[in-house]
């Protein structure tokens, strides 16, 4: 079944316009992180608003980067698709599996993290375990079955979700100006003394958070003019959430001391709470956990999406290429949600803080190999475009493509020898699938 559909008039049209894609890389971003972040960037006061425009240059970059390949060609898979062309199917598996696995770990960090948010309003679920497992795999198999119609459904869903979570951070960003004290904006004695190293780790914190502005890449087959809709979709949707982003933390550090940030579980409710009275921090509450659950419902369109192209190209196995008749890959997605199930279950042992800490790092470390590759593969098309004198070569587009490879790459220094080593096994854990890909289409394995 075509992936674009009949528009009436001769043309062909996606299922995914331009709003739902902005949608779809905005939303994906927004979810659980932006919310708790305040509260780890307290300790470093204006150095936390300098992680964050070092970290909105690096995610822009690399924006521009996804933007200049999607022109080029746009191809189901994104950051896959365009390090198989480029680097072959050996590349091409590496990252589709690790992107993969970031996906799975992001959308179980996703639903453990929208259930913490519901405590707020059901406070039995911060110590019914199994009530709380109950109510995550609730948020991720209802999402399966919205995106199971269709990935026009799950767009819809998008820009719903979106266009709510949006609300409470700009609404503090805007009035929260009028509340700012200077005096918030002091680092502790600690940071203040390590300047350079606080800097760095107030990039990594702020890195999660960015996770997810390649989204619209990712179902190119299903996007409406994808050469234009898809460049366009991702600046607007990276630039805009960065702009949010800053203005959003520098209200919640400028409205709460150091000490109280420090130690709230809900910086935003309570900066509202502070700003406007108990009602406003409960409906910044409830957005917290909106943002959640449109994020997960963002990331699970595309659990589906990605081991669908690679399938097609014949390096996963054939049963996540099946899709159902209105053409969305349900076989994929269900044994995508199965995984994620598993390691929701996992998240809910005793340990729940650190593996949830170790889940996100996990996302992150994984997320950041396609980056490299895909800054790798934009650097060496640029450069091949640069010898043939086809297209107009300009010093900026390798500026630009190297500032996003140095960014990518210090921010995996920061995601932790444990999330790293274990990033490295999972990778390692993919070649055998590989080799028996790669046996089947040589005849080896009937």
């Amino acid at each position: 079944m075509s992936v674009y559909q009949d528009d009436g008039d001769g043309g062909v049209k996606g299922r995914l316009g331009l709003w739902m894609c902005v949608s779809l890389v905005a939303g994906n971003m927004i979810g659980s992180g932006i919310f708790l972040l305040p509260s780890s960037l307290a300790p470093y006061g204006m150095l936390s608003i300098l992680g964050w425009l070092i970290t909105s240059a690096g995610a822009v970059a690399l924006a521009v980067v996804f933007s200049r390949l999607a022109r080029r060609a746009p191809s189901a898979g994104g950051p896959y698709a365009y390090t198989r062309a480029e680097f072959g199917d050996f590349a091409g598996f590496l990252v589709g599996w690790g992107y993969w696995i970031s996906i799975l770990a992001t959308n179980a960090a996703l639903a453990v993290a929208f259930v913490s948010y519901l405590t707020r309003f059901i406070p039995s679920l911060s110590h019914d375990r199994a009530a709380a497992a109950l109510v995550a795999l609730g948020a991720v198999w209802f999402l399966s079955g919205v995106n199971a119609l269709g990935v026009r459904a799950g767009g819809r869903m998008q820009v719903i979700t979106t266009g709510l979570k949006i609300l409470p951070l700009a609404a503090i960003a805007l009035f929260g100006v009028a509340h700012l004290d200077a005096a918030n904006f002091e680092p502790t004695d600690e940071i203040a003394s390590n300047a350079v190293s606080s800097t760095t780790a107030a990039v990594t914190l702020t890195l999660w958070a960015f996770l997810g502005l390649e989204s619209a890449t990712i179902p190119a087959a299903d996007v409406r003019d994808p050469r234009r809709t898809i460049p366009r979709a991702t600046m607007i949707g990276t630039v805009a959430t960065a702009i949010l982003y800053i203005a959003s933390t520098t209200a919640v550090m400028g409205v709460m001391d150091t000490a109280r940030l420090s130690s709230s579980d809900a910086p935003f409710a309570e900066a509202a709470s502070l700003m406007w009275g108990g009602w406003a921090g409960d409906l910044v509450a409830s957005g917290a956990a909106i943002s959640c659950f449109g994020a997960l419902n963002g990331w699970i369109l595309l659990q589906g999406q990605l081991p669908l192209a690679t399938a097609r190209d014949g390096l996963f196995p054939a049963l996540f290429a099946r899709v159902s008749r209105n053409g969305t890959p349900l076989t994929g997605m269900l044994i995508s949600s199965v995984l994620v199930t598993a390691l929701i279950g996992m998240n809910y042992t005793r340990a729940l803080v650190a593996l949830f800490t170790f889940v996100i790092l996990l996302a992150t470390f994984s997320c950041l190999i396609p980056y490299i590759f895909s800054t790798l593969a934009e650097m060496a098309v640029t450069l091949r475009e640069r010898r043939s004198g086809r297209h107009a070569f300009t010093p900026l587009h390798l500026t630009v493509a190297a500032t996003a490879l140095l960014y990518a790459i210090w921010a995996m220094a920061g995601a932790g020898r444990e999330a790293v080593g274990w990033g490295l096994l999972l990778l390692a854990g993919g070649l055998p699938i590989y080799g028996l890909m790669k046996r089947r289409q040589a005849g080896g394995v009937p």
